[in-house]
């Protein structure tokens, strides 16, 4: 596990600079407008944007209403020097693992992770973490990666070689499974052929 966190750490920190540009933060930002949507839609003051990057989504959040309280964790200093230069105080940023939220209970209002849920090596802890940090009645949502079964199998299979942090890539029927470990109310949809969204209720 840890060995795959690490390998998280250095794709990201190598990524940084141009993560909002370039080839690798194009399938984060075709899901960006996507999760916009969806938390306009939620009442909600405090948030956690889960692998927050480069503080794209705190950023587009803070436009909507700059008087929200906004945070984000992630693994990666470089990313998070990015975001910091970007927001410039407005949100607070934590260097740190989804596995181990730094947070009270009963925190959040909202948390959302877009786009690296596949990189948890053990998500049933992360999802235990955000329950935990979450008020009662608060939303966690998930935008990621989605395939049909086939390409799913493929990518799956590469991505136990993968030097990149990737895990997995969940079928609807896992991340729903997953979800109701911990949350009610679960949604899940697909958005365009390679993403999807998935939402619970503490």
């Amino acid at each position: 596990m840890a060995d795959i966190k690490e390998r998280s750490k250095s794709t990201f920190n190598r990524q940084a600079d141009t993560y909002d540009e370039d080839i690798h933060g194009q399938h984060a930002r075709t899901l960006y407008p996507v999760l916009l949507h969806k938390l306009a839609h939620i009442p909600f003051q405090r948030a956690l944007d889960l692998g927050c990057g480069t503080g794209e989504m705190m950023k587009m959040l803070l436009q909507s209403d700059d008087q929200r309280e906004l945070y984000g964790i992630d693994l990666s200093e470089k990313m998070l020097s990015v975001a910091e230069n970007k927001l410039s105080g407005k949100v607070q940023l934590v260097l740190g693992d989804s596995e181990h939220l730094p947070f009270a209970d009963n925190f959040f209002d909202v948390v959302y992770c877009n786009d690296s849920f596949h990189h948890y090596p053990a998500p049933e802890n992360v999802i235990r973490e955000v329950q935990r940090v979450l008020k009662p009645g608060g939303t966690f949502l998930i935008g990621d990666c989605w395939q049909p079964l086939v390409g799913r199998t493929i990518m799956n299979f590469y991505m136990r070689h993968s030097k990149e942090g990737d895990v997995k890539i969940y079928s609807k029927e896992e991340m729903v499974s997953l979800l109701s470990e911990c949350f009610h109310d679960i949604s899940w949809e697909q958005v365009g052929h390679t993403a999807c969204v998935s939402m619970g209720i503490k």
